[in-house]
């Protein structure tokens, strides 16, 4: 047993959560009983477990205090990222942020590789995000290179993908070019919605600033004073990967997202992701950034069910 004794009994209040639904969560993913008794939290356990919540409990009380908004989710992922390193600072992951400056959106990293990944983005040229579906991969780099545009970093965002699909066939898809690409595109218009009002979007697409087209359209083209995205990377063929990283120009910065464990491409075509990400390992100024289900970002169930389909129900 352990006592833990908080002095500002307003931030302790948002620590422990509405009802004290943070101490539950601890309770659940860690193993300790949490019972608050005035301006103290007793904590209840095996010691190594009261060490883990200890630990969780006194950072994020320092980023309550640093003014940080703290939310049930984000007690989760401190404990997630602390029980698989506790030499891990949470100020330095929650507290590094990129600011949306046109609707004051703020987005920051839930993981340790999101903050390495969100570092690698502002370093290097050329950063390639390797993992599972709902590990932030094109979310962040999307606000990326919303907040490098806005800043006015580069003078236009290229988002694209291959028109490949996920494993069934939509047969003929009527209307003009623009209509046909459309539904390839739609996850990357998602994460512009979400980021910037529907206006704004249109004005910037409008104009150039913002350009959405499938990856086929990229070739003979060389891109300067650009953020370039591609998603889905996993189905390109090597040829599409090594023509799209060719088209990189001056002052330009490019991000290849993608799962390697996803492939729709026929059994007998590489994937250029898997075949880049052995090729140029090796080469300075790019970066790989490799993400896990301890990443995952969604509902709690999406990290189990990548567990368990990697296990193949075992």
């Amino acid at each position: 047993m352990a006592s833990m004794e908080f002095p500002d009994t307003h931030v302790l209040r948002q620590l422990a959560g509405d009802s004290c639904s943070h101490l539950k969560i601890l309770e659940e993913h860690i193993g300790v009983r949490c019972a608050l008794k005035g301006n103290t939290i007793e904590l209840m356990g095996e010691d190594y477990d009261i060490e883990l919540a200890r630990h969780v409990l006194s950072d994020l009380y320092k980023l309550l205090k640093e003014g940080f908004p703290l939310y049930p989710s984000d007690v989760w992922y401190a404990v997630r990222m602390l029980a698989k390193d506790r030499t891990i600072n949470l100020q330095d992951v929650f507290m590094d942020t990129i600011y949306i400056s046109s609707t004051k959106k703020v987005v920051m990293p839930k993981s340790l590789q999101q903050k390495l990944y969100i570092d690698a983005m502002r370093d290097k040229d050329v950063v390639f995000g390797i993992g599972p579906a709902g590990t932030g991969k094109t979310y962040l780099a999307m606000a990326m290179a919303i907040s490098f545009l806005l800043k006015k970093k580069v003078e236009r965002i290229v988002l694209t993908r291959p028109a490949v699909e996920a494993g069934e066939r939509l047969g003929f898809l009527p209307g003009d070019l623009e209509q046909k690409v459309n539904p390839y595109l739609r996850p990357l218009y998602d994460a512009l919605y979400d980021m910037l009002d529907h206006d704004h979007v249109m004005r910037l697409l409008q104009r150039d600033a913002i350009e959405v087209a499938p990856l086929a359209f990229m070739r003979g083209r060389t891109l300067n004073d650009a953020f370039i995205i591609l998603d889905e990377a996993q189905n390109t063929t090597s040829e599409q990967m090594k023509m799209f990283l060719t088209r990189l120009g001056f002052n330009s910065k490019a991000v290849i997202t993608g799962d390697v464990t996803q492939v729709d491409l026929p059994n007998t075509t590489r994937s250029g992701l898997i075949e880049a990400s052995r090729i140029l390992k090796s080469v300075e100024g790019l970066s790989f950034i490799t993400f896990s289900e301890d990443d995952v970002v969604r509902h709690r169930l999406v990290s189990e069910i990548i567990k368990a389909y990697d296990r193949g129900g075992e």
